[in-house]
């Protein structure tokens, strides 16, 4: 494949990407002028653009050459592994329609605010809103370090790593100033229907370079038995696949910038046809992703970096090189969906978690001003975290997502438990993320456990024991939260009046 092949390449996904997020300010002026308008899209968003964007933004740089890495090295077990977050997908049948409902009655803008308005304190939103930047910086950077790794590889050298990452995040900026989340989505919606077509056209023409699924397999099988059998080929015990996979099932509702797009389906119906389109698309990629791993395996079993599997194997002889680059682009597309959507949630959360409640200054007007201004901040910082190119870009991206999870028991007891207090929530965020940042620095081994398992269970029983010798704030509100949440998708929707 030529560097002058992939150049062109990128320049007509930028051009195309640039002409979408210009059509989709169309009737958005007006509502981009406020936080809700410039971040969540005015709440209007229709359940088909919404799936295709929320696919884009999770299925990102992680799944074609994290997984497809991960699958190179871990064999079997990496099947099993997004298995579990595809499982854990179902919360937001549970979640999804609580969020909605919340968010619609009292205007909120990020995850965070929603947790302080429960509690009734702003201390509870704050500590939320800073755990989210702590954690999603280097979520971000995994998504950088993604592109830098397809495109280096992709051109042997000819688009160095340090220029990858550079491309990806201008990109990621220009989106999210354009027309905020609608420029996003829009943009979000061109690359889905991208990767998904070229991601499978690929998949079925390698396998049948290499002789067909049966072939393959016997490779496999005859090659490297344990790359078939469970847990695998060394990478995975049981511990490993624990600690990686609890964290990824809450995944839906911990990680800020997906959860914040549960408030934006213009209508439940929206909201479970976003759901139901999402776990198509999902399905689908995630097997694609496995049979990229397998293949690139049995093509080229002594890769020194796992996470170029997938580049190497577009660029190889086994795919059409007019192919390879429209998958090159849709994963790099990918990948820049999810930092901008990092992006704009972090910024918001800024705005409206840190900035609104350590200044006071609760003007719509000067919040969304901040949040615009700190998108660049925060797009530097990620690009520093970056270029350290930190291997096992799936390992990284679960790392992000356990520090994250310490925020599940206070989302739980927002809509399930009554008891709980601002006082449990606050000291379970924040001793929670006390002790990942513990565990990581101390070698990530307590009686024999990692960070995954223990932080979940710790962050409830702090939030469970705290809440119990504590009594509620004044201003909690459980309007909205514990007595009137819909308790399924059908029950919601009658609630809505569809």
């Amino acid at each position: 494949m030529t560097l002058s092949l992939v150049i062109w390449g990128i320049a007509i996904y930028i051009a195309l990407s640039c002409v979408v997020a210009y059509l989709s300010r169309g009737g958005a002026e007006e509502g981009g002028a406020t936080m809700s308008g410039y971040f969540l899209g005015g709440r209007h968003m229709g359940g088909l653009v919404s799936a295709l964007s929320y696919s884009a933004t999770t299925y990102s740089a992680f799944m074609m050459v994290g997984l497809a890495g991960l699958t190179y090295k871990g064999g079997v077990g990496a099947l099993g592994f997004e298995i579990v977050y595809f499982a854990g997908v179902s919360l937001v049948a549970i979640f999804g329609p609580r969020f909605w409902r919340a968010g619609k009655k009292y205007d909120f803008v990020t995850p965070s605010e929603m947790l302080g308005k429960r509690y009734g304190s702003r201390w509870v939103a704050v500590a939320a809103g800073l755990t989210s930047l702590i954690f999603l910086i280097p979520y971000s950077a995994v998504q950088l370090s993604g592109v830098g790794y397809l495109l280096s590889g992709m051109t042997g050298g000819g688009i160095s790593f340090g220029v990858g990452i550079v491309i990806a995040t201008v990109l990621a900026i220009f989106f999210s100033y354009v027309a905020g989340i609608r420029s996003v989505m829009w943009t979000d919606s061109l690359q889905a229907l991208v990767m998904i077509v070229a991601s499978v056209l690929v998949g079925a023409i390698v396998v049948s370079k290499l002789g067909g699924f049966g072939e393959m397999f016997a490779t496999i099988s005859e090659r490297k038995p344990s790359m078939l059998q469970v847990p695998g080929p060394g990478l995975f015990s049981f511990q490993t696949f624990l600690g990686l996979t609890i964290p990824w099932f809450f995944f839906s509702i911990s990680n800020p910038q997906v959860s914040q797009r549960l408030f934006m389906p213009e209508s439940m119906g929206a909201l479970r046809r976003m759901l139901l389109i999402f776990l198509c698309f999902g399905l689908i990629y995630t097997v694609v992703s496995v049979i990229w791993g397998f293949s690139a395996f049995v093509a080229f079993p002594d890769l020194e970096k796992p996470d170029l599997a997938t580049a190497t194997l577009l660029s190889s002889e086994y795919v059409p090189p007019v192919l390879g680059v429209v998958v090159m682009v849709g994963i790099l597309a990918a990948a820049v969906s999810t930092i901008d959507s990092i992006l704009l949630t972090l910024s918001s959360v800024f705005a409206r978690d840190v900035y609104g409640n350590l200044s006071g200054k609760a003007e719509d007007a000067q919040q969304l001003k901040i949040g615009k201004f700190v998108i660049p901040v925060i797009s530097i910082l990620a690009l520093i975290f970056s270029s350290l190119q930190i291997s096992m870009i799936s390992i990284l991206s679960v790392a992000a997502s356990v520090g994250l999870i310490v925020v599940v028991p206070a989302i739980i007891g927002a809509f399930f438990w009554k008891r709980g207090t601002a006082a449990g929530a606050l000291v379970s965020i924040v001793g929670g993320v006390i002790f990942v940042l513990w565990m990581y620095l101390s070698g990530n081994s307590l009686f024999g456990l990692n960070a995954g398992i223990l932080s979940l269970p710790v962050a409830a029983l702090l939030f469970v024991g705290v809440s119990l010798v504590t009594k509620r704030a004044a201003g909690e509100a459980i309007d909205g939260f514990v007595d009137e949440a819909p308790a399924s998708m059908a029950t919601a929707r009658a609630v809505a009046g569809e």
